[in-house]
């Protein structure tokens, strides 16, 4: 593929996000850390950061959709797989002959599952989803009650684990929090035989009783911080590896007078004479226009250091402005580089700004940028 000179960069260290994958594992090591890879491992590329957790040890991953886990297999042929939403009606002895293991969250999955094993003649793995109170996905107690008491419920079906997924796990206080916890610790009672998967990437930081047997880490493998600054403690303990990394590149930069107004709207207005740096970057490669005005920020390296500086604007499709009147002239020239996330940018701080969380903020990551990958050799 070719690239030019005014083409954005996406950094993506690989081997922070490999310590941020070993970092949570060592928080329960009882426990198997696997990873969530789903969305294309966050925006990041499943084709590079599944292998790169394949070499550091990791052998369980978990992705949404059959679609994500047939590609991940092509990726991972020796891993475990385990598809969130359960298998796609219609692909299931697809899924079968792939070696891949759903999650069953409801009668009829588990009906189509049971079929599959009986038409293909051998056991089929897959593990059991549960609610305890998110109400999304997952069997509701009366279904699972139904269930286990029907000897035939899971003939063909090697059930491997009992899942259940966290709804309040960022906020530490909340009581949904532990009233799962019992819910939970109350099912997996009455499958005395299998394994727990309870934690997600904050649950994994509530301590013990929320650990079980199998760790489902997804957006604190990609540096963003699991809990919010009024978590306290829980906040510093959460704080990640700095995964990602984009710069964009200056196209110009130009005076503006006192009262002069910058992009579309003329909604922003200089106070004193300025200077405006366009940069290559916009809406459409995943950064968000939210961001608009004073919210957002840049960082530029100058000589004397590192000097964030305010978008001026509205984000465009392809542009946004910046006030570098801050910066000497020499600091910042057409060809050099800003910082828009790490670097002095943190991306839960830019993704709050913008409204959302980084989550979002990350699986929009465009497809423009040219992408870099360091480290993940082993």
């Amino acid at each position: 593929m070719l690239t030019f000179g005014d083409q954005a960069i996406l950094t993506i260290d690989l081997d922070a996000l490999v310590a941020n994958w070993r970092k949570l594992g060592g928080l329960a090591p009882q426990a198997e850390c696997a990873a969530v890879v789903k969305a294309d491992a966050y925006g990041l590329g499943t084709a590079q950061v599944g292998p790169a957790l394949w070499r550091a040890g990791c052998r369980r991953f978990f992705v949404a959709h059959s679609t994500e886990a047939l590609a991940l297999r092509e990726v991972l042929p020796g891993a475990t797989i385990h598809i969130l939403h359960g298998p796609a009606a219609g692909a299931e002895v697809a899924l079968a002959e792939a070696g891949l293991v759903p999650a069953l969250s409801t009668p009829g999955q588990i009906a189509a599952w049971r079929e599959t094993a009986r038409r293909l003649g051998r056991p089929l793995p897959a593990a059991l989803h549960i609610d305890t109170g998110m109400n999304r996905l997952g069997l509701t107690a009366q279904e699972a009650d139904a269930l286990l008491a029907d000897p035939t419920a899971f003939e063909g079906i090697a059930l491997e684990f009992v899942m259940t997924h966290l709804a309040c796990a960022d906020e530490p206080d909340h009581p949904l929090n532990e009233t799962q916890r019992q819910r939970f610790a109350a099912w997996r009672a009455r499958f005395p035989r299998l394994k727990g998967s309870f934690a997600n990437s904050a649950g994994v930081f509530l301590g013990a009783a929320y650990h079980h047997d199998i760790l489902r880490p997804g957006i604190a493998l990609y540096g963003s911080n699991p809990f919010p600054p009024e978590a306290g403690p829980l906040h510093e303990a959460g704080r990640m590896a700095e995964v990602v990394q984009l710069q964009g590149k200056i196209l110009q930069v130009r005076s503006v007078d006192r009262g002069g107004s910058v992009g579309y709207g003329a909604g922003y207005i200089v106070e004193k004479p300025s200077r405006i740096a366009t940069v290559a970057v916009g809406y459409a490669d995943g950064f968000s226009r939210a961001l608009s005005g004073h919210d957002g920020r840049a960082v530029i390296k100058g000589r004397q250091g590192d000097v964030q500086v305010p978008i001026a604007g509205r984000v465009s499709m392809d542009l946004i402005t910046l006030d570098v009147s801050a910066l000497p002239a020499e600091d910042c020239q057409p060809g050099m580089s800003v910082t828009l996330l790490g670097g002095g940018i943190d991306i839960d701080v830019q993704a709050a700004k913008a409204g959302t969380i980084a989550y979002e903020f990350l699986t929009q990551l465009g497809r423009r940028y040219r992408r870099v990958y360091k480290g993940g050799a082993a």
